[in-house]
């Protein structure tokens, strides 16, 4: 549900004042898991209208008050220096008003209401101004100059079936706590589906609004199929606005990255085609003028439908002055920022013009260039300007200046680039795979140390250049691994071929290509004792753990790791989202039986013999808890040496900084010990001590 109100840019004006910017040191010469899980973590920068200033948030969490710290603070873009505006946990959403120095941000009230609250980023210290509240929970603010010093604002939150703004805090609290459901989702992701609905993405701009939503006429579990609606607004005071749907003709998959062009008159967006596919490739659309024909054209299509562009972009910007379109999109194991003409009979394909890492946001600075905020394996933000004319005609070789980095910079921990490589080798056909190779910081040119072989998760993704608080493979590294990542069949960022080459093959052609990836390491990799090997993954990766435990592949490693893998193929129907399964295994379980079964590892059981460390939370409903109960069953009941951990608050993925502590000294224990590096816990470590003493099953 969307809410607009207006603002007035008459502010008091504040004193100023500033606060050093704090930079994360550790002499400690290896990187932990409790130095990463510590470190400053750093939202995107946002800059102010003419890119002299830029918001950002920073959260620290300390692990001896155990205590999660926040910040707010302002960075001069020139020098890259930064000064302290608050400190205070309540607020958030923090974003520029209008030209100059003031600041609009939330404030999440005791009551549940929302407070909306001004001040002076050059002031901290001054006295904010209230400038009004919503009765519940908003998010996502976004504001548009719509003339004569006025903003038209606009931010979602939870809203009743009739439209009304949904209060937690307020509602009735029922006698029962009984659930009836007619239709699916039951429940998603992590929480049970309520009567509250949501927004799911929208932009602002000053001839009105545009929302992308479900189309409820559709079973919402079995198809992915969103519209993107276009609101006019004139004085975003409108109480009964008119709705219109954007037509796109041939497509009728997902929606998503909704974006006006400055002028507010053209709109882009992307959209999948296949109706039921989450992992299909994303198509750039505009509608060139709002206010008349409001049917999409696609950029680069080309006669066979696919698509002359072979990426698939997940966010969008016009330059400032709408003559183009930035880009994002994963590309060889990065996530890349590419610009293209926004005239779609221009059919010259897009440009890269930032190249390293993963970027995470952009932002427009000033009137020609960019702030792009960044992560990489060895920072974990970075923020950086672009000049696009200039990045554009050099592949990004120039035109990019690093603003700020380093915020927790592995080369601190005797980490470089040095360390990190790429690799491809020949798959289970016609294509190359893709590798990440990863030295500790101790590597001696040699010597020969215990593999890591690890296997992501999707299976549509990939591993990249990006940090990771969950799946950082430094801190795998510096326990004295190599560790080698692999993108097999099914990854994203290579074309969507090898995407698409999952469907009906997860045990198949994915497998095979880690076979290959295994002798690809025997062959040319001869610092690597594949006699101490490892094997690992999550979700997608840690079924294909599974797998592999049934398999020749599994009698290579010392110990496996599977957190919150499938077990049984024919079980998924308790997960949510039945259209990802109804994909890949190409049709429903009763019409399609066989292919559901035979690529299930419960099959395989047989042949289990590796020890095996198993991590499932109950929290998870993509993959529910009673898959890695039963392959801990499986494995206890074979006598197999196996364990198996579970958090009782985390979901498909440990994000609780002292749970994800305790996550990485379970597995790093499990797994070191079977190749022969020392256990990464302390045996003073008295917290985790008691966790492992919790039970007779441990």
């Amino acid at each position: 549900m969307l809410f607009t109100m207006r603002s007035s840019l008459s502010l008091v004006a504040l004193l100023s004042a500033g606060v050093a910017n704090a930079t994360y040191t550790n002499s400690t010469p290896t990187f932990t898991p409790q130095a990463m899980l510590s470190s400053p973590r750093r939202g995107s920068a946002i800059p102010n209208a003419d890119g002299t200033l830029a918001l950002y948030t920073v959260a620290t969490y300390s692990f001896e008050e155990h205590h999660n710290s926040h910040e707010l603070r302002v960075m001069n873009l020139a020098n890259g220096t930064s000064w302290l505006f608050s400190n205070s946990s309540g607020i958030s959403n923090a974003n520029w008003l209008g030209d100059g120095s003031k600041i609009i941000w939330f404030v999440s009230e005791d009551d549940g209401s929302t407070s909306f609250v001004v001040g002076d980023a050059t002031a901290p210290s001054a006295e904010p101004i209230s400038a009004g509240s919503v009765p519940g929970a908003v998010d996502n603010l976004k504001l548009v100059s719509i003339g004569e010093g006025t903003l038209g604002v606009a931010f979602s939150g939870q809203a009743l079936p009739n439209g009304t703004l949904y209060n937690s805090e307020l509602a009735p609290t029922p006698y029962s706590t009984g659930r009836a459901y007619t239709t699916i989702f039951v429940r998603h992701w992590d929480t049970y589906v309520t009567p509250q609905r949501n927004s799911i993405c929208f932009d602002i701009g000053s001839k009105g609004l545009s929302f992308i939503a479900k189309d409820i006429t559709l079973n919402q579990a079995t198809t992915t199929k969103s519209d993107v609606y276009y609101v006019p607004l004139t004085t975003f005071t409108e109480t009964s606005p008119e709705l219109k749907v954007v037509s796109t003709p041939n497509l009728e998959g997902a929606s998503d990255a909704v974006v006006f062009s400055p002028s507010g008159s053209s709109l882009a967006f992307v959209r999948m085609a296949h109706i039921a596919y989450e992992s299909d490739k994303n198509r750039v659309l505009q509608v060139a003028d709002v206010t008349s024909d409001l049917t999409a054209t696609e950029f680069f299509a080309s006669e066979d439908g696919k698509g002359a562009w072979d990426r698939s972009p997940s966010t969008l910007l016009y330059s400032q002055d709408g003559e183009s379109i930035h880009a994002v999109a994963e590309d060889f194991a990065r996530v890349r920022l590419f610009t293209f003409s926004s005239d779609p009979a221009n059919t010259t394909l897009p440009s890269i013009i930032y190249k390293d890492g993963g970027v995470t946001d952009l932002h427009h600075q000033g009137k020609d260039k960019l702030i792009v905020s960044s992560s990489s394996y060895l920072d974990n933000s970075v923020f950086s300007s672009v000049d696009p004319s200039v990045s554009a005609a050099t592949n990004a070789s120039s035109g990019v200046t690093t603003i700020s980095a380093n915020l927790n910079s592995l080369k601190a921990y005797g980490l470089s680039r040095d360390f990190i490589s790429d690799v491809f080798y020949q798959g289970d056909g016609d294509y190359l795979v893709h590798a990440w190779v990863i030295k500790p910081s101790t590597f001696v040119e040699g010597q020969k140390y215990p593999l890591a072989f690890y296997i992501h998760g999707g299976p549509q993704g990939a591993t990249e250049d990006v940090w990771s608080t969950r799946w950082n493979m430094a801190v795998f590294a510096e326990q004295g691994y190599v560790v080698v990542a692999f993108n097999p069949t099914g990854s994203t960022g290579f074309g969507q071929n090898l995407t698409d080459g999952i469907q009906n093959q997860w045990g198949g052609r994915p497998y095979n290509d880690l076979v290959k990836g295994w002798e690809y390491i025997e062959e040319n990799l001869p610092y690597v004792d594949t006699d101490r090997a490892i094997a690992l993954g999550a979700s997608y990766g840690g079924y294909m753990v599974n797998w592999i435990q049934g398999q020749p592949l599994g009698r290579k490693f010392k110990a496996l790791f599977t957190h919150d893998g499938c077990f049984s193929t024919l079980a998924q129907y308790s997960s949510e989202e039945l259209w990802f399964m109804q994909h890949d295994f190409n049709g429903t379980l009763w019409e399609n039986f066989d292919n559901y079964a035979r690529w299930n590892p419960a099959n395989h059981t047989d042949a289990w013999s590796t020890p095996h460390l198993i991590n499932h939370n109950e929290l998870d409903y993509r993959l529910p808890i009673a898959e890695g109960l039963a392959a801990f069953n499986i494995l206890q009941a074979k006598g197999i040496e196996s364990k198996f951990l579970s958090f009782p608050d985390e979901n498909h993925w440990v994000l609780n900084q002292e749970n994800s502590l305790v996550w990485h000294k379970t597995v790093l224990d499990w797994l070191n010990e079977h190749v022969g590096l020392p256990v990464y816990s302390s045996p003073n470590d008295t917290d985790y001590r008691a966790v492992l003493q919790s039970g007779p099953w441990i």
